[in-house]
């Protein structure tokens, strides 16, 4: 992953990217997991009204990636999953800045499944903190109507951390947010302890995804069947 840097810095279509690497086994864990990882680009709006829905996989990673990017996750033979997804809301910034553009912090209800990305700089001496209260968020995610998978991924081991996850409705991540007693317990300890020196939430609107064959079909998507261009 460390040679991807340089070709996303000279990728001038992009205007923010991140690699980052994954807990173990995907999850949101202290323990790395050397076999996964993420990417996230952010690319021009002016491309969401392209035709996504006749784009394959590779076609995409050499558009958002580019062709270094693109050959070297082919000659390793990765398997890669990928969503394109538009921001709807949120607040927050990532290293002082407003990646996403402005966002509303409440742009009304939506169809469909959401991603959900929270992520956050931890202060060191409260990371001790975090960390206890990491497994018992996470099992509680997990086992939340609605949740269809998350993953955990950081910038930064231990300290710059990133939860995405994605739900079957909006509603439903609102109830696991919002309405789980222990879930907002350690919402109150973030901030009444200031765990955080920056954090960013954003919800996104999931236009499409490749290689995720149950959030496809939630979505009505037929990726088998489309044509490789």
């Amino acid at each position: 992953m460390a040679l991807f840097r340089l070709p996303l810095w000279l990728n001038k279509k992009i205007s923010f990217w991140r690699l980052m690497g994954s807990g173990r086994n995907g999850t949101f864990d202290i323990v790395p997991d050397w076999k996964q990882w993420s990417i996230m680009v952010v690319i021009p709006k002016t491309w969401i009204a392209d035709r996504w829905e006749t784009i394959s996989l590779e076609k995409l990673q050499r558009r958002c990636l580019g062709d270094i990017i693109s050959d070297l996750i082919s000659l390793w033979n990765g398997k890669v999953q990928a969503l394109l997804l538009e921001p709807k809301e949120g607040h927050g910034l990532w290293n002082g800045r407003e990646v996403f553009g402005p966002l509303e912090r409440k742009a009304g209800d939506w169809e469909g499944p959401i991603a959900v990305m929270t992520r956050a700089t931890i202060r060191l001496s409260r990371a001790k903190a975090f960390w206890q209260h990491v497994d018992q968020v996470a099992r509680q995610m997990a086992g939340a109507p609605g949740f269809i998978t998350s993953y955990g991924i950081g910038e930064v081991p231990f300290i710059k951390q990133a939860t995405f996850s994605i739900w079957e409705s909006k509603q439903a991540m609102q109830a696991f947010a919002y309405q789980m007693h222990e879930h907002r317990e350690v919402i109150k300890k973030t901030y009444a302890e200031k765990w955080y020196s920056e954090e960013m939430f954003v919800r996104f609107r999931i236009i499409r995804t490749w290689e995720l064959p149950s959030l496809e079909q939630q979505l009505g998507q037929t990726a088998n069947h489309l044509p490789a261009n």
